[in-house]
């Protein structure tokens, strides 16, 4: 298989504060165009499908290869307005599924059972659960076939509480999602705020904040190559 799954947001606003969120496109965009290089064919998906909102914080932080993949028609067609639903999705055809971050996934990516059993077909098929920054929102609610959660005991990582103190967003998120990690048995890694880091575990790799999509795509692509 050749065919990896980005996961985007439909989330608009936070719902304490009419305060714009939704994907952070630097996350996307990185991880995007180091599969892409590696022959590897992209799809998007949504909690709901169609339109996917921008985190405007998250353009001040688009470099040019960023913003140059946002400017193509293909993505701005097939990732920001007409991303598949997952009644859309045949989990069947992709190697790995990638959670993109951004604040607006913590509203819509923990209870899209819809997302839920992609992902879960997936994993149990062989292939990789992915995530980037609070992107882990969308493996909190993942179960085993056994119905154990499917982080319990394993090494991850995402957004930390430190990051979402400094990022001034804590009062406005539903949840903390290294608290909610933990909660579920993961035994959550961390370095310093804003600095790159992946782990993997198995068929489970993921990335701790906006600065980590090139490691995630680099572990994704060693553990194919394995």
């Amino acid at each position: 298989m050749k065919k990896i799954l980005v996961v985007l947001t439909n989330t608009t606003q936070f719902t304490k504060k009419a305060e714009a969120t939704g994907l952070w496109l630097s996350e996307a965009t990185e991880f995007v165009q180091d599969m892409t290089a590696a022959g590897y064919l992209i799809d998007y998906v949504s909690p709901q499908g169609g339109y996917v909102p921008l985190d405007p914080r998250g353009m001040k932080y688009a470099d040019a290869e960023a913003l140059a993949l946002y400017r193509t028609p293909d993505f701005q067609h097939r990732a920001l307005t007409a991303s598949l639903a997952p009644s859309e999705v045949r989990a069947e055809e992709y190697a790995a599924i990638y959670y993109t971050g951004g604040h607006g996934v913590m509203f819509d990516f923990p209870d899209s059972r819809g997302l839920q059993a992609i992902a879960e077909t997936i994993y149990a098929q062989g292939g990789y659960v992915t995530s980037v920054c609070h992107g882990i929102a969308g493996l909190l609610n993942l179960k085993t076939a056994s119905g154990q959660y499917l982080i319990a005991g394993k090494q991850i990582t995402g957004f930390t509480a430190a990051e979402e103190v400094l990022s001034s967003k804590e009062r406005l998120v539903p949840f903390w999602n290294e608290k909610a990690a933990q909660s579920r048995g993961a035994i959550f890694q961390k370095v310093r705020p804003f600095k790159s880091y992946a782990v993997q575990d198995g068929q489970l790799i993921t990335g701790q904040n906006p600065w980590s999509p090139h490691a995630v795509a680099a572990k994704l692509l060693s553990a194919f190559a394995a």
